[in-house]
């Protein structure tokens, strides 16, 4: 079977391509994710839509092809779940994902937190997880241990989701992020009717437009921001923008301004951004050692806000 008539369609250039409505994008990337068609052809699809951009339409297509075939996960507790899809890892600051994690968790929420195992050029999160100490999950049984010892649960994306995770590795190929990077950051592997909040986040001001249809689109309760190097987590130095959406409408009241003006104050971060002192500095924030950033403070309180309500308009 070949995706060539949609590449036609897609492959044209910014100004010449067409979308694909929401069932052609899903049949298109279930082709690409059974493996039913070339490497070529993989390639051809990740530059097409490199270069034209998904439509709401088109994301909401290829994550029911994601979500598909994900591994059945525990249904979470009564009170919901925070998802954070961590892909990004740190670069040039330390990556705090794994702290704001660990800070919900401690507080009774339960955390999910996907994403890749290494990146030969960041620092993962699952690094950062198992410099803690914290195991990583290989199946839906170690993820419901994670919960009831009142810990986050981080899967490997090539566990939680193998075609995907073989998509994504495209990137080390042809050098380029192609649209599994922009699902992956979406996934909530679970119904619409079991409460969850995900964190949305981008890297560039465009990405935030197409998210926001999307978002809205398909009705999703989650918190829209400006990740940290693109990791789902706030800058410690300055809170960004919340744009938090409950059942795909923007609710202004749960909604957070940017912090702006002069910082006078930075916080004390870790100088090297490595996985052995990132988790030094996140134990000694969960002592009390270290004050806890405002603004990772801030967005784990955003969450929980909008998780309960997402719980409350579930029942």
């Amino acid at each position: 079977m070949s995706i060539a008539a949609y590449i036609k369609v897609i492959g044209r250039g910014k100004d010449g391509a067409r979308p694909l409505d929401t069932d052609q994008a899903r049949d298109l990337l279930d082709q690409v994710l059974d493996n039913k068609v070339t490497d070529l052809e993989i390639g051809a699809f990740a530059l097409a839509m490199r270069i034209k951009g998904e439509t709401e339409q088109e994301l909401d297509g290829f994550v029911q092809s994601t979500l598909a075939r994900c591994l059945p996960l525990p249904t979470p507790p009564a009170g919901g779940v925070v998802v954070l899809p961590s892909y990004n890892g740190a670069r040039k600051l330390p990556n705090l994902t794994a702290l704001l994690a660990c800070h919900l968790a401690r507080a009774g929420t339960a955390v999910l937190v996907h994403g890749p195992a290494k990146d030969p050029t960041r620092v993962t999160t699952a690094e950062v997880f198992q410099a803690l100490g914290l195991p990583l999950a290989t199946t839906a049984d170690e993820v419901a241990q994670a919960w009831q010892a009142q810990r986050p649960a981080f899967i490997d994306i090539a566990t939680l989701c193998p075609p995907l995770a073989k998509l994504l590795d495209v990137r080390w190929t042809i050098g380029l992020r192609n649209p599994g990077h922009t699902v992956a950051k979406l996934l909530s592997p679970w119904p619409a009717a079991v409460p969850s909040v995900r964190v949305v986040n981008h890297t560039h001001p465009e990405y935030a437009h197409s998210l926001t249809a999307y978002l809205g689109h398909t009705q999703a309760t989650a918190l829209l921001m400006r990740g940290t190097e693109g990791e789902p987590v706030a800058d410690a130095r300055r809170q960004p923008r919340f744009e938090v959406f409950v059942h795909g409408e923007r609710h202004a009241a749960l909604s957070r301004a940017p912090v702006e003006g002069v910082l006078t104050e930075l916080p004390a971060l870790p100088e090297s951004r490595d996985a052995t002192t990132t988790a030094a500095y996140i134990q000694a924030v969960l002592r009390g050692e270290l004050p806890l950033p405002n603004a990772i403070a801030t967005q784990a309180e955003c969450l929980t806000q909008v998780l309960r309500e997402a719980t409350k308009a579930a029942c």
